[in-house]
């Protein structure tokens, strides 16, 4: 088995003639910012380009990219960007790829184009589409690719085998294998077998749920719970879902129209996202049961459903801002939250924090945790298991995981009877050539996290993050010190403002030789202001750090006597 990757190279090996280059940029190590980059003949395919939602540690970012560094000088040479679903991790980053070259082709189903369309247009960019359905084949430059079935929690979702020379590669997208799905839309084994016999020589397989053994349970068995909040809440029942959960808002439609209910959807995204799931006939909506948001203020809560972003905790969602009070919507007692979805990881904190504000205001929550409410978009172990024994692929490649994913994903395809050298443990950047039906790994690209701030790609680092996380630990002290550049010396004792960081009168007292000794230094040494500020910076630093365990940000500023 393979794993993580070559050392880092400053150049890449000349792709032999006919082979394939593999580089994933995205989405292997982490769940988000999905995006793989095939090179064949001098031109580049891309599949998925999606974002990854920050973390607590990461204070102020809006979303985070994938790394474009690799390909930024070889745009023109990118013959299309195949989109395999909706979900923002899949196709949330493609505006930002878009900025930089706009007329590259955008592939997908009906529905990805649509949701994909509505977000470029926040952007001011009219892409160039090709709508494509499973069955299809599509050749994108020297790529012949060819659409198949796949069920997910979100309609049209598709996998794509690439075709060229080197041999196929069979990329999953997001699938799992519900029996008896929703919409009657079952993940194409029979293409897959089909392929088979053809020969896979890469499969590239969703690994979310990798360690769960066994197989996930249908959709459809979650209905009695959620009839069940219909039937026994005596308030309002406020549904939170992704904005791009169609099955599972039809589910809640349903119910709420049999329970006589009325409807209103809340949140922005939410809104757009089921208006074009209905104009194009993915949504089913009873007439009279949606109203506008203010038809329900007449209406006793009985008779009220709200479905709403902001499952995942997200600050500014509508859900997180009704538990914080700083929503029109006031949580009451007698109302019923229901999370109809899953926790992706590293949400946990922010989604039971906005769970216990719910539930402070007096509304009963329901969610995974507690009812069956809930079923993953992704395949479980048993699921991976029967694929591979179906495809039986000549090289692995886990992708869209963390590590502990990627390598269970990886220890079944082994135990399925794939060679242990074949299977990939991959990370992005990552540089894997298939030359002649084997795959290994080449080298290794630029892949680090690029983030979004205010709107401005990159404007953040992870040295700016670290500052911040500073200021909301630790606080900040700022020192004035008035000195004679001749002596080096302080003409009077400096002055300490401090904000976030505890202090008194005495507080600082025994920093101030710690200044005079870092000025006594400088002025020897012959050194400018700015230096002598990051020299005043670092014993300041030290100082707090040995005297009261703290690290606030330390900001000098000296002052010419």
């Amino acid at each position: 088995m393979s794993r993580r990757g070559a050392k880092q190279k400053d150049t890449l090996p000349k792709l032999p003639e006919g082979a394939l280059r593999i580089v994933p940029l995205g989405g292997l190590g982490e769940i988000g910012r999905n995006m793989t980059v095939f090179e064949h003949a001098g031109r580049l395919l891309v599949v998925d380009c999606g974002v990854l939602f920050p973390e607590e540690h990461q204070p102020g970012v809006d979303v985070i990219l994938p790394d474009f560094t690799w390909i930024r000088d070889r745009l023109d040479r990118i013959d299309a960007i195949v989109l395999t679903h909706g979900h923002e991790d899949h196709i949330g980053g493609v505006p930002y790829l878009l900025n930089e070259r706009p007329d590259i082709p955008l592939v997908g189903s009906k529905l990805t184009l649509a949701f994909i369309k509505a977000k470029l247009k926040e952007h001011h960019i009219v892409p160039k589409t090709i709508e494509v359905r499973e069955g299809d084949r599509q050749k994108l430059g020297p790529f012949d690719c060819e659409f198949i079935a796949v069920n997910h929690s979100i309609p049209d979702g598709l996998a794509v085998a690439i075709r060229t020379p080197a041999g196929i590669v069979l990329h999953t997208g997001d699938f799992k294998m519900d029996q008896f799905p929703l919409d009657g839309r079952l993940t194409d084994l029979g293409s897959f077998a089909r392929l088979a016999q053809e020969g896979v020589a890469l499969f590239m397989v969703d690994s979310t749920n990798a360690e769960v053994p066994g197989f996930l349970a249908s959709e459809r068995e979650l209905s009695p719970a959620i009839e069940t909040v219909f039937r026994t809440c005596p308030g309002r029942v406020i549904v939170s879902s992704f904005a791009s959960h169609v099955h599972r808002i039809q589910q809640i439609l349903d119910v709420a129209h049999e329970h006589h209910r009325k409807v209103a959807f809340v949140g922005r995204s939410m809104v757009r996202n089921m208006g074009i799931a209905r104009d194009l006939g993915y949504l089913t909506i009873p007439k009279g049961l949606v109203v506008d948001l203010k038809a329900l203020d007449n209406l006793p809560a009985n008779k009220v459903t709200l479905i709403c972003t902001g499952s995942q905790g997200e600050p500014m969602a509508a859900l997180s801002r009704m538990a914080r009070r700083d929503h029109p919507i006031r949580i009451t007692d007698g109302d019923t939250v229901l999370l109809a979805s899953s926790l992706i990881p590293g949400n946990e904190n922010a989604i039971y924090g906005v769970i216990n504000e719910l539930t402070r205001w007096g509304a009963n929550v329901i969610h995974k945790g507690n009812a069956k409410v809930h079923v993953s978009g992704h395949a479980s172990a048993g699921e991976l298991a029967y694929c591979y024994n179906i495809v039986k692929p000549a090289n692995v490649l886990p992708v869209h995981g963390e590590w502990r994913h990627l390598r269970a994903n990886a220890d079944i395809a082994i135990r399925t009877g794939v060679d242990p050298k074949s299977v990939i443990i991959g990370e992005d950047g990552m540089v894997i050539d298939l030359v002649k039906g084997h795959a290994s790994v080449a080298g290794n690209v630029p892949a680090r996290l690029v983030f979004v701030d205010a709107m401005k790609v990159g404007g953040a680092t992870e040295h700016s993050l670290t500052v911040r996380r500073n200021l909301a630990e630790e606080g900040v002290v700022t020192i004035v010190a008035i000195v004679n550049p001749d002596t080096g010396k302080m003409v009077e004792k400096p002055d300490f403002l401090a904000h976030g960081f505890e202090h008194d009168d005495a507080t600082f007292d025994t920093a101030v030789p710690v200044i005079q000794r870092a000025l006594t230094k400088a002025s020897k040494e012959g050194i400018d202001i700015e230096q002598t500020e990051e020299l005043i910076s670092q014993a300041v630093a030290t100082w707090a750090h040995r005297t009261y365990r703290r690290s606030p940000l330390i900001i000098p500023v000296i002052i010419d006597a």
